[in-house]
């Protein structure tokens, strides 16, 4: 509903204002949520403006933008109640933030043809497989990245068994699904991604209370 320009400019004085809630928080000697801050910005900055424009790289705009900023999110809670970083906090950020990634690899599935049509070109990893393998394998970022969480869930075995065990029983169906997704199906696409985000969502929840 908004003119490109306006939320542009609402965007500039946001940062600014972000920033300097920043630099005030560091001086009172708030440094989490000074680092919070500078990171959630970054994110977004990075991944949607130039010159970096990180959503148009493959592989960058997740591990540059997205991966920091769902992870320290991850942290925030309990750096900030417990004014440390505990190992499961640790855990739960890394898989929870590899699983999101996961997901938004899915999302960009059926924006594939728009973001090879886009100017310039947006090449998502999701592009960058399609363009260099077919468009079969316009799925393989979020099949390595459920691969990667699933890796990350035998990380919780030995002191986390129950949550460990649940977690690889929920990343194999999510593997499932992805393996059987069909680029060209937009409909079936959008089917399998509201379920991943249901299972995220469980997985979450799993993270948080085992």
């Amino acid at each position: 509903m908004m003119h490109p320009q306006l939320v542009l400019k609402l965007g500039k004085w946001l940062s600014i204002s972000l920033l300097t809630i920043a630099v005030l928080t560091a001086l009172i000697g708030r440094y989490d949520m000074a680092i919070l801050i500078v990171v959630g910005l970054w994110a977004a900055v990075s991944y949607s403006l130039p010159p970096l424009q990180l959503s148009y790289r493959p592989f960058l705009g997740e591990w540059l933008s997205l991966f920091p900023s769902i992870f320290f999110l991850g942290l925030a809670g309990p750096w900030m109640i417990l004014d440390a970083i505990p190992l499961w906090a640790v855990q739960n950020a890394v898989i929870n933030a590899l699983v999101c990634m996961a997901w938004v690899m899915v999302h960009h599935i059926p924006d594939l043809e728009a973001d090879r049509m886009a100017t310039p070109i947006k090449r998502t990893s999701v592009v960058w497989f399609a363009n260099k393998f077919g468009v079969g394998y316009a799925r393989m970022p979020a099949l390595i990245y459920f691969v990667m969480a699933g890796f990350c869930a035998i990380w919780l075995l030995p002191d986390r068994s129950l949550a460990g065990v649940i977690l690889i029983l929920l990343f194999t169906f999510a593997l499932f699904l992805v393996s059987h997704i069909n680029p060209k199906d937009h409909q079936q696409v959008t089917k399998y991604e509201k379920i991943l985000l249901l299972v995220a969502i469980i997985i979450a929840v799993t993270l948080g209370i085992f």
